[in-house]
């Protein structure tokens, strides 16, 4: 009884999980050659949806993934290496059109951001606690006290 279930939940899990792991590549984009096929999918791996943006040509189901698909297929057929495509669309796209763009100085930025917008919160963070800590908290007035004494009173009686 128990391993039914087990079997159970990981047929649910499974079978919850299989969209996911589906790929948008259509059967008619399919290369014949099986070792031209698996370098068109490492290559499209790696290659950013423009419409997307943060899928892989791959996995997107967008139209213009789709001839992205195509092309890498298609010169991969007129016989180019998987530098030549990569450079072709780099030149085509630029860098943004690689998932994982190379380190330049047009690239700089977005290496860095993460590393800046940390350093900015930590910055501001220091600066926040620091000003709290130097900021003296003034006594009630003897009317805040007696206001207070008043809310308090009233919250109490039944």
């Amino acid at each position: 009884m128990t391993s039914l279930r087990g079997i159970l939940l990981l047929s649910i899990l499974l079978a919850g999980l299989a969209p996911s792991l589906a790929r948008a590549v259509q059967p008619d984009e399919v290369l014949p050659d099986p070792k031209l096929e698996a370098r068109a999918r490492a290559i499209s791996d790696g290659l950013r949806c423009l419409v997307c943006q943060n899928q892989s040509i791959d996995d997107s189901k967008a139209e213009f993934a789709r001839d992205l698909r195509l092309l890498v297929r298609e010169r991969l057929n007129l016989g180019e290496s998987d530098e030549q495509i990569r450079a072709f669309l780099v030149n085509r796209y630029g860098n943004f059109i690689l998932l994982k763009p190379p380190f330049e100085w047009e690239t700089a930025l977005l290496w860095g951001m993460p590393a800046l917008v940390l350093a900015a919160g930590g910055i501001a963070l220091l600066f926040g606690l620091r000003r709290l800590q130097s900021t003296p908290i003034a006594p009630l007035s003897q009317a805040e006290r007696d206001r207070l004494a008043a809310v308090l009173d009233s919250d109490t009686s039944p």
